[in-house]
């Protein structure tokens, strides 16, 4: 185990900067030790003999000019006492840090503006001097940083030419690790059959990309500042073509698909429920085969529908669940924040600790299950100002879950569509709610309101994963097969309010907000129903011959 001891020298006497950096060492299982504040050179040499450390950290935030005398008194007695083998390491602020390196005492020095990843990544050994030390996957990425998450955002302005200037300006400016491309409409249904797209529409949604030489420029315009990868939506047709073609040009990061959408539930393709949801296992199955991260993006598009919690912690499962059954080996876990926007912060913290468990009980040495935090669109005010301020706030309380992934909203989605200056200083704002979180925060996950909350909605999760299971008892596996769970959206057991007229789901659910959290709720007796009876309601319709009284077991894959 490496040994670090750090001071404050001369008269110096701040010290919140060094022992935010021993914290940090600690967690990279650095032994830590603090000599104290304003010590002496003197002193600083005595430590250095009793503790034998491989690293000295040194630390000055006052007036530039004394503190060359300081460093002159360091190097003449580093010489006089033959203290080699040791690295030494100086904070401060910009000035202090030109004084230390005029010095050419120290071997790496801190001047105050780092974000605590850059601090992480070299108390892990990694520097980023060049394009080859930042990692060029998902999975390396996140390691070389956590606790600290990576950071997403998204792209894709109205024209190409736009887009690209955007993706330079960001890399340039290091301020994430992710870029999603965001194609228009056109691009993800008709991208392989453009004689049916409207071309009226180019450039709605996101960036008109019509070529794989475009998807080209677009990776290449990231090959500069800190290297962020690179993904993007899936297509909403030709899912597999769609999927090579995003592997080949911009070495697609991790890929996000759907269980149930894009199809006649959202009206974004025509593709029926249960053909859905077989080509999109399919996607899942695809990505699988070749190592490359997935997310089923599943969720929270039944939580925008005011779907009930429950339906959210189920509809989280039933996507992990299928990704593992198609062989994914890393899983991404989006949890979206503020959805709908009316939930309270311990309600919500609730509702994705429930998803955390379910979803993380599937892990073993074949699955692994790495959390992405972001806030929900909807939440965002059209004010900007007040919307900088949800950005933050939202930020914070999803650092609660410690994600290794944070899905940067832009703060001026309300408003309009983000443009570089904004991602660059949405994320700006992300990185400093992190910085102050790294310092220590309370654990608000561990408040009794929360967990029992929780504990209610893993409890009724079960109840519904059941009664899908109970809609084949012939079938081996019915969470994984597409018709048993296109049936359970025919009949109603996954239901959401905003589904009412579309003939491909029952759209009878009524969801009532009560003290922050969404519940199944009967609006002739006016209360709220459990998930037992709601359940039991459903299937007292149709004929079952499965008995569905037992919830309480473990489920397994």
């Amino acid at each position: 185990m490496k040994k670090i001891i750090a001071a404050s020298i001369g008269n110096c006497v701040h010290v919140a900067g060094i022992m935010n950096f021993l914290s940090l060492a600690e967690r990279e299982g650095y032994e830590t030790e603090f000599c104290g504040a304003a010590i002496s050179i003197d002193e600083l040499i005595c430590a250095i003999k009793t503790e034998k450390p491989d690293y000295v950290g040194v630390s000055y935030r006052l007036t530039p000019e004394p503190l060359e005398k300081i460093l002159d008194e360091l190097k003449s007695k580093i010489a006089a006492e033959n203290i080699k083998g040791i690295k030494w390491l100086f904070a401060g602020t910009e000035p202090t840090a030109e004084v230390a390196k005029k010095s050419g005492i120290f071997s790496h020095i801190f001047n105050g503006t780092e974000d605590p990843d850059e601090v992480i990544g070299f108390l892990k050994g990694i520097t980023f001097a060049k394009s080859d030390d930042y990692p060029q996957d998902l999975v390396s990425r996140i390691k070389s940083k956590y606790p600290y998450p990576i950071l997403r955002h998204h792209i894709g302005l109205p024209s190409l030419e736009e887009t690209i200037e955007a993706i330079k300006k960001v890399a340039d400016a290091k301020v994430l690790d992710v870029i999603s491309i965001a194609p228009d409409q056109n691009a993800q249904e008709h991208f392989f059959e453009q004689d049916k797209m409207d071309h009226r529409l180019d450039g709605a949604g996101g960036v008109p990309l019509r070529s794989k030489e475009d998807f080209k420029a677009l990776y290449e315009a990231s090959r500069r500042g800190n290297y962020p990868l690179l993904r993007c939506y899936s297509g909403t047709k030709d899912l597999i073509p769609f999927a090579e073609m995003l592997n080949e040009t911009i070495k697609n990061a991790w890929c996000a698909v759907p269980l149930y959408w894009y199809s006649v539930l959202d009206k974004r393709g025509p593709r029926p429920v249960e053909e859905a949801i077989r080509e999109n296992q399919q996607v899942m199955k695809w990505h699988g085969q070749r190592s490359i991260p997935v997310e089923v993006n599943e969720s929270h598009h039944w939580s925008l529908r005011d779907a009930h919690d429950t339906i959210g912690v189920v509809t989280a499962y039933l996507a992990a669940y299928n990704a593992k059954k198609m062989g994914v080996k890393d899983y991404v876990a989006q949890y979206m924040f503020n959805v709908p926007p009316s939930i309270s912060p311990a309600m919500d913290i609730a509702k994705m600790l429930a998803k955390i468990e379910l979803i993380e009980s599937l892990e073993d040495e074949n699955f692994n299950v790495y959390r992405q935090a972001r806030a929900g669109i909807a939440s965002f005010p059209a004010d900007l100002a007040q919307a900088k301020g949800q950005l933050a706030s939202s930020a914070y309380l999803a650092m609660a879950i410690k994600p290794h992934i944070y899905h940067v909203v832009g703060y001026c989605e309300a408003h309009h569509a983000a443009t570089a200056d904004d991602v660059i200083e949405s994320c700006k704002i992300v990185r400093g709610v992190i910085r102050n979180v790294m310092l220590g925060a309370s654990d608000i996950t561990k408040d009794p309101v929360i967990q029992e909350r929780k504990n209610e909605l893993i409890a009724e999760a079960r109840v519904t994963l059941e009664a899908i299971k109970s809609l084949s008892p012939n079938v081996k596996d019915p969470l994984s097969d597409p018709s048993t769970l296109a049936k359970a959206v025919e009949i109603g057991i996954l239901d959401a309010p905003h589904l009412r007229g579309n003939p491909a789901a029952k759209g009878q659910l009524v969801t009532q907000m009560i003290n922050g959290a969404l519940y199944a709720y009967d609006p002739v007796e006016k209360r709220v129903l459990t998930e037992k009876e709601r359940i039991d309601r459903i299937l007292s319709k149709i004929d079952t011959t499965t008995n569905i009284c037992d919830f309480n077991h473990e489920l397994v894959v």
